[in-house]
């Protein structure tokens, strides 16, 4: 067969270890961003997918990838127009009609007179034209070759239309190559409509394939296969169809039954197009686009222009992830690949590693309900990631205080003791060595044995009650203070419960009432409208947090925005009042008291610039024999947590994370 085969690649994901075009999944960065907006009031699950949309310092989001998208396809219509194959007829035409008229000027008989006059009176229409030069006898060979050109292109173009790459395997085929493509197509057409009466059988689609393979590069392994790349094509051709002019659309209809010379081809594409509409009504048959560019293009790379556009659509679908059951593993990558490059996908794949990691590494976790939520273990990472943040404040250095005894119950004696059950002191290693080797050279082979085991002495440490009270009223959220605030309890949280594990901690929110709240539920909390600081009913919860725990040194620490204006009546209801009503003012006096006779060291937290409240907070510091401290924003954490470790130190003064304390340890993951 002298038909032209085309050579095809096909590239697959890339399977030798590692991709090495995908960067490193950055959970810490990304826990860190989900977290911000979970404590600004976001769902986890929304935090998530705006993490995914934005992208993080060296990764590019879902909203970058998909503006790409928006220019590539751009792009296409800009530089792009529907007219390069009605440019290459004109083009040939006029060089036919040329040609023959040269021809006919050297011939001197009345025929050619003739001739000249149907050549001088051809239509304006370079299709109507060629319609009328069907029947020509042409006298000019040269001439009669560009005629023939002209119906060799239209039907490569038309094949390509539907078969990509055709255009280019026909070129200069034979009768011979048209008579197979023309079998081709009414066996085609045949096994479609077959499939329409569910008569076909595998064997029919084998022998099809035996037979006419060369020309599906692709290589459907079944009908569904052969099926939705077909119809894809014919349906592109069809959106392409529409988006001509329909002065457009007359010229090709009439220029069509001339492709080959003949009108058959023609026929035989109609009714495949009429079988795959019936097959696959889904497919997208009356889209259109408008092209504005310059730069002509064949019907068959129109199609394939029109294709990647609705490729990009459908790009474009999957990275918005707006769709019910949206899911990263919906994006096609070997697509987005082939769109905007190897980059784009490695950033996708690294996007949806991201995800897919976050979901099985136990940091989101859902509930009853089906809502996505921060695990313990998430909660964990944010703690140890602001505790970090915080200590490069205290110090200056980084954090660089690395812990190397955490969990232990006291303070080193420098003694070492044989271990007994329930001990959860640390190994003292050289001594526990030394035992096994004595053992082992009195004949003894076992490597290590209970006995040998010793661990080092401790005195027992300072135990703290610690209550934090923090503000909830929504004057906090609406001046800004709300993500500080639950990024400051959350690290003070992170920190005794790595490094204090015998302090305990009580968190208590305040704004019409006051409550106790796991780190989870402050965390989550979404600001709402309610009018109200009960800074009395939150002393009574510190106050009773301390009675708990009456061997416990106790520490107050209050972060607040504003005075109180409500308290708890005695008979439970809460009363508000603004300005500040001096019934209010004397009950929160009153359990500040409270507070003070058991021994709380009290350190207050102001946020904002108000006089008055300054002023206020100011007498109940100096009541208290506590002090006001008054941070920035961004320095909320480390004020508390400096505070925190001051106060459990038994109130001395301090200047620093080394200074006056007398503490010196290691807290910082």
């Amino acid at each position: 067969m002298a038909r032209k085969s085309v050579h095809r690649s096909r590239y697959g994901r890339y399977a030798g270890g590692p991709d090495p075009l995908v960067p490193p999944v950055d959970l810490a960065e990304a826990l860190d961003a989900i977290g911000e907006d979970v404590m600004a009031g976001y769902s986890p699950e929304h935090a998530m997918r705006e993490f995914l949309r934005r992208g993080g310092r060296q990764q590019q989001g879902l909203d970058d990838l998909a503006r790409q998208i928006a220019q590539r396809r751009q792009e296409l219509l800009d530089r792009n127009n529907l007219n390069g194959t009605f440019e290459e007829v004109r083009k040939l035409l006029e060089e036919a009609v040329l040609a023959e008229r040269k021809q006919l000027a050297r011939d001197l008989d009345d025929d050619a007179r003739f001739a000249e006059m149907r050549i001088e009176n051809l239509p304006a229409s370079p299709a109507a034209a060629v319609s009328e030069l069907s029947d020509y006898e042409f006298r000019s060979s040269e001439a009669r070759e560009k005629y023939e050109q002209i119906k060799d292109l239209l039907g490569r173009e038309l094949l390509d239309q539907r078969f990509a790459g055709m255009k280019q395997a026909l070129q200069g085929a034979t009768e011979e190559d048209r008579a197979q493509i023309s079998e081709m197509l009414g066996d085609l057409n045949q096994l479609l409509e077959a499939h329409a009466r569910g008569e076909d059988t595998d064997k029919q689609f084998a022998d099809f394939m035996a037979k006419h393979g060369d020309f599906f590069p692709e290589q459907p392994q079944n009908i569904e296969e052969l099926l939705d790349s077909l119809a894809a094509r014919a349906a592109a051709a069809q959106r392409m169809r529409n988006s001509l002019s329909p002065e457009q659309r007359a010229e090709l209809d009439q220029l069509a039954q001339q492709a080959f010379g003949s009108p058959d081809l023609m026929n035989q594409l109609g009714q495949l197009d009429a079988n795959l509409r019936g097959l696959r009504p889904g497919e997208d048959w009356s889209g259109a686009e408008g092209f504005e560019g310059e730069q002509g293009m064949g019907l068959g790379d129109g199609t394939g222009v029109i294709q990647d556009l609705a490729q990009l659509d459908a790009l474009s679908e999957q990275l918005s992830q707006q769709y019910a059951g949206a899911d990263m593993d919906d994006l096609d990558l070997d697509a987005l690949a082939r769109q905007l490059g190897d980059e784009a996908a490695a950033s996708a794949r690294t996007l949806a590693e991201l995800e897919k990691a976050l979901r099985e590494r136990g940091y989101l976790t859902k509930d009853s309900d089906g809502q996505l939520s921060l695990s313990p273990r998430a909660m964990r990472e944010l703690g140890r990631t602001l505790l970090r943040d915080v200590a490069t404040r205290l110090t200056g250095r980084g954090g660089s205080r690395d812990a190397r005894r955490a969990g232990m119950a006291g303070e080193p004696t420098g003694a070492a003791r044989q271990w007994q059950f329930g001990d959860t002191e640390p190994w003292d290693v050289t001594r526990t060595l030394t035992n096994a080797a004595l053992r082992r050279a009195g004949g003894d082979d076992r490597m290590l044995a209970l006995a040998d085991v010793e661990v080092q002495e401790t005195e027992a440490r300072t135990q703290a009650a610690v209550a934090l009270l923090v503000d909830t009223s929504f004057s906090m959220a609406m001046d800004g203070r709300w993500v500080p605030m639950k990024r400051t309890a959350l690290a003070l949280h992170h920190l005794i419960q790595t490094r204090f594990r015998g302090d305990s901690l009580e968190l208590i929110a305040f704004g019409r009432h006051a409550q106790t709240m796991d780190i989870d539920e402050l965390t989550g909390l979404s600001a709402e409208w309610d009018k109200g600081t009960n800074l009395h009913h939150a002393l009574m919860l510190a106050n009773r947090h301390f009675r708990k725990h009456s061997n416990a040194q106790p520490v107050l620490l209050i972060v607040t925005d504003g005075e109180p204006t409500a308290h708890l009546e005695p008979d439970g209801e809460v009363w508000f009042s603004y300005p500040p009503h001096p019934l209010t003012v004397a009950y929160s006096v009153r359990e500040l008291d409270n507070s003070v006779r058991l021994g709380a060291q009290t350190t207050i937290f102001r946020l904002g610039e108000d006089p008055g409240l300054a002023r206020f907070l100011d007498q109940l510091a100096r009541r208290a024999d506590g002090r006001v401290v008054v941070p920035d924003l961004d320095g909320l954490g480390a004020a508390v947590v400096e505070g925190y470790l001051g106060s459990r130190a038994g109130g001395s003064s301090y200047g620093g994370l080394d200074g006056g304390w007398g503490w010196r340890g290691s807290w910082v993951d």
